[in-house]
């Protein structure tokens, strides 16, 4: 079970974090199309504050991305939602988060999936995901490092990928971790072109369906090399 939310003083005012996090999924998760009842009860009960940085946790529950480290962000609350729901998990189902951060999304899934591989490429945030995911009793994730655009080999396939942040494109690597009958989310693009969009496995062939307009902060990496036009 997740330990309860702490409040901290800002200025002469005590947050009240709990109804912050109320407030944030009754007014900017719910009116977007959320209606999975497993997707708002997760965002409900994991306690957003605690993944931020401290001198940040007066933003936490604000409708924009939040920077956590030096060109990292945990996602504006209603895409990162939206791609959730879009996942479709199901009980039992075995999850990679790419670019974990500091192990909000992953907290999230944890509350009804079976398990999560958190793969996080910064050293230092996968020490805080550590960290705050055991403290908050999340025993069935499980932080890793390596690469992003590897994926995580080890424990594939996943019935689910979901990438935190967006990409240019996504790496046959991780389409190849997919099981037969996985999804993968994520939002491709930038700025106001970007679009999230849902990748299925079926039969060793993986196809896409364009979802949402989405623009969320980029996840470092997942670039396209540049090409010579003669």
């Amino acid at each position: 079970m997740l330990a309860p939310a702490r409040s901290s003083m800002t200025g002469q005012e005590m947050i009240d974090y709990t109804v912050a996090r109320t407030k944030m999924v009754d007014n900017q998760i719910r009116p977007t199309d959320v209606t999975s009842h497993a997707v708002l009860d997760a965002f409900l009960s994991v306690p957003r504050e605690e993944f931020v940085p401290s001198s940040k946790r007066p933003l936490a529950y604000i409708d924009n991305d939040i920077e956590i480290a030096p060109g990292r962000f945990l996602m504006e609350p209603s895409p990162l939602a939206k791609l959730v729901q879009l996942a479709a998990v199901q009980p039992g189902d075995v999850v990679l988060e790419v670019g974990c951060g500091t192990g909000y999304a992953s907290a999230i899934l944890s509350r009804f999936s079976g398990s999560v591989v958190a793969l996080e490429s910064d050293e230092a945030l996968a020490a805080e995901a550590t960290e705050t995911l055991a403290r908050l009793g999340c025993d069935n994730v499980a932080v890793v490092t390596g690469d992003l655009m590897h994926g995580y080999a080890p424990e594939a396939p996943y019935d689910v990928i979901l990438l935190h942040g967006a990409v240019e494109y996504v790496p046959d690597a991780l389409f190849a971790q997919m099981r037969d009958g996985g999804r993968l989310v994520t939002v491709v693009g930038f700025g106001n072109a970007a679009k999230a969009r849902l990748y299925i496995k079926e039969h060793g062939v993986t196809s896409e369906r364009p979802a949402f307009n989405a623009s969320v902060k980029p996840l470092p990496g997942f670039v396209k090399d540049a090409e010579f036009v003669f």
